[in-house]
């Protein structure tokens, strides 16, 4: 998930963004994902423009010849790599879903919980993050799974808040949808961005109480 969409290319772009070999074999399952990790480091550490393809198969320890057949372009492998990011995503949220299934937790522990899954996915790689959701031009599949995900989390919140003894908002889908929307945000710019790796305890602390204090606020 993150907060900053790259604008729309051409439908041509996308679609040729997204078009790759699909890896069937071991080993060609090997090649892809020492391609994806390499990728991985080497924008990362140069950033969207300063990473070649040249750049990822040295890392790779493959050749170029042999990087163009499972991709084919630079863009290719960063529309893999931000797929990859929404699958991790989506099983997260899936995993508080199912946590909170069987419970009926305060706002405050529904919260934490929501917020330290949103600072985990962006804090375990800021560099790499930073180069997905802020340079990677998106292909229209990639836009749709976004928008999808973000819907997910606003109805995993929602009903959330629905459930917690202690909500007191009124209209439960209006606040889910701003409160995934303010963490995201906030997460985004604050872990992405810290000056320090310490400071993530206090940036999902301040976000949590933040965030608190708006759901169990007296009605105005």
């Amino acid at each position: 998930m993150a907060t900053r969409i790259p604008r729309t290319r051409t439908s041509a772009r996308q679609d040729r963004l997204g078009t790759r070999r699909q890896p069937v074999q071991a080993r060609s399952r090997a090649t892809t994902a020492a391609i994806l990790e390499a990728a991985a480091r080497v924008f990362a550490a140069r950033g969207y423009a300063g990473g070649t393809t040249n750049h990822i198969a040295e890392h790779a320890g493959v050749s170029i010849g042999s990087l163009y057949e499972y991709f084919p372009s630079k863009d290719a492998i960063l529309v893999a790599l931000l797929e990859a990011h929404l699958d991790d995503a989506a099983r997260v949220l899936g995993e508080l879903v199912r946590e909170s299934a069987t419970t009926e937790p305060s706002i405050a522990t529904a919260t934490r919980r929501f917020v330290a899954a949103m600072v985990e996915l962006h804090a375990r790689d800021p560099g790499l993050h930073r180069v997905l959701f802020e340079e990677a031009p998106l292909p229209t599949r990639v836009r749709k799974a976004l928008a999808a995900l973000e819907e997910a989390s606003a109805r995993a919140v929602e009903e959330l808040v629905r459930r917690a003894p202690d909500a007191t908002v009124t209209d439960p889908r209006l606040a889910a949808r701003l409160v995934v929307q303010v963490v995201e945000s906030l997460t985004h710019r604050l872990v992405l961005y810290a000056p320090r790796e310490a400071d993530l305890a206090r940036v999902r602390d301040e976000i949590v109480r933040l965030v608190t204090r708006y759901l169990t606020a007296a009605p105005a």
